[in-house]
């Protein structure tokens, strides 16, 4: 196994109780967020391809429809998370303690569980479908392309989720090259499926959409087969163990309430742009899109801090739970201040990308300073949610959530009326300010639970 943030090179995990020397640590920091930058990064590409090909088509209305009906993959997968984070919490522990047994076990736990709420969610597709489009309020046009995209994308349920599983286990086992070949295959294959079959073949949104399914069912298979020749051969007894099974569905359902509110979060986001019209909901997809891509790229350093945190609690070890923290914030806050300096000086010809159609470009290019401001003001909570995830400390990452989507839903019903959609994007970066501060209020919390 790889070693932690030791006091010695070359040690054991959990064999020493302080951090390495700051050169090391900083290395180490980029061998493991480097990768899952690039891995997290193409993540948005599934929909910000499909938002980009469906651009170059005559109606505008597409572009909406996308966002629609990908924001119902995204809340629905988005909501079963913890399959990712719960079991890199979980294996970085497991690693860090030395428990090989455990290492496979936590895969295996999720795997099963992937497979059976993605085949769920297959079987429940028509009241999911029903529930999710009588929230929504946009045109009969985007709504019915929506509703299209839907029909198609549901039947990758399962394989979403256990790319869910497979993710979290190489995180965790910081095979976080590993984890970018996956991505980088499953998006390669997108985005030349939804070039094909949308501009070459003329399929329309059916066409993205089944590009997307196609894309994430051979990463599925693909990721299975590459951690099946990586556990450990170890025998699991505890495989079944009742606390250790407890203990995965209470940090499981913590997680998947904090993720729930924060989908709940951009759900309101989207459905309230939908409802000032197509022109503010086609800008808002392109923004969201390049926020998102944004928000997953910084989210690396965030999953540096769930794997090196994971390592330092399961050697129960203050010192390199510190050092972790420390230098992948430092970096995180370092590479966010970029991504604000690039949308200052670029964000106008990305904008243009992503569609032909001017008032379209025009909109977005009025909000784009929401844009600008987004990633210095997210990077916290994102980062928090990492360290929290790394814990396992779910309960306050769940109470955490509640406080500040309640917050954030206030502000949205004030700000949204007067100020339109730029009380819209206010509210959102509100939102990010409220999660940081409950997360970051209770952060002594873990430095005190552990010995030294």
């Amino acid at each position: 196994m790889h070693p932690e943030y030791l006091s010695a090179p070359g040690g054991s995990p959990g064999a020493g109780t302080g951090p390495a020397p700051w050169r090391e640590r900083h290395r180490r920091i980029w061998r493991l967020a480097g990768p899952v930058i690039l891995s997290n990064a193409t993540t948005p590409l599934l929909g910000a391809v499909d938002t980009a090909v469906v651009g170059r088509l005559p109606d505008p209305a597409l572009i909406g429809g996308v966002a629609l009906g990908s924001l119902v993959f995204t809340f629905v997968f988005w909501a079963f998370g913890f399959l990712r984070m719960g079991t890199t919490g979980f294996t970085a522990q497991a690693a860090g303690a030395g428990n090989a047994a455990e290492l496979r076990a936590s895969f295996l736990r999720a795997l099963a569980l992937a497979g059976a709420i993605g085949l769920a969610i297959v079987l429940l597709q028509t009241p999911i479908r029903f529930l999710a489009f009588a929230l929504m309020h946009s045109s009969a046009a985007t709504k019915g392309y929506a509703e299209s995209y839907y029909d198609i994308r549901v039947w990758s349920a399962p394989a979403a989720l256990a790319n869910y599983a497979v993710l979290g286990w190489l995180l965790g086992t910081r095979r976080t090259g590993s984890a970018l070949a996956i991505q980088i295959a499953m998006n390669g294959v997108n985005i030349v499926l939804a070039v094909f079959f949308v501009l070459g073949l003329g399929w329309g949104i059916r066409g993205s959409a089944g590009a997307t399914l196609t894309a994430e069912i051979l990463a599925a298979l693909g990721g299975i087969a590459l951690v099946h020749g990586r556990l450990p051969k170890a025998d699991t007894p505890g495989l079944l163990d009742r606390d250790r099974l407890w203990r995965l569905l209470r940090v499981n359902g913590d997680i998947m309430i904090r993720t729930l509110c924060l989908m709940a979060g951009f759900a309101a986001f989207t459905l309230s742009g939908a409802s000032l019209g197509d022109l503010p909901l086609a800008a808002n997809a392109i923004l969201m899109n390049l926020m998102t891509i944004t928000a997953y790229g910084l989210d690396g350093f965030a999953m540096a801090a769930e794997i090196l945190v994971g390592g330092a609690v399961g050697a129960g070890s203050r010192g390199q739970f510190r050092a972790a923290v420390r230098d992948s914030t430092i970096w995180a806050a370092l590479v966010a201040l970029l991504g604000t300096v690039v949308f200052l000086l670029f964000g106008r010809l990305i904008i243009d990308l992503f569609t032909i159609h001017e008032t379209v470009r025009a909109a977005a290019r009025m909000y784009l300073p929401w844009l600008v401001a987004a990633p210095a003001v997210g990077v916290w909570c994102w980062q928090l949610d990492g360290i929290y995830i790394g814990a396992t400390r779910t309960a306050e990452m769940r109470n955490g959530m509640l406080l500040a989507l309640a917050g954030y839903l206030g502000v949205l019903a004030v700000l949204l009326p007067r100020l339109g959609n730029n009380g819209l994007w206010l509210s959102l970066l509100v939102f990010f300010v409220l999660r940081a501060a409950t997360l970051g209020a209770w952060l002594p919390r873990i430095d005190r639970s552990l010995s030294a």
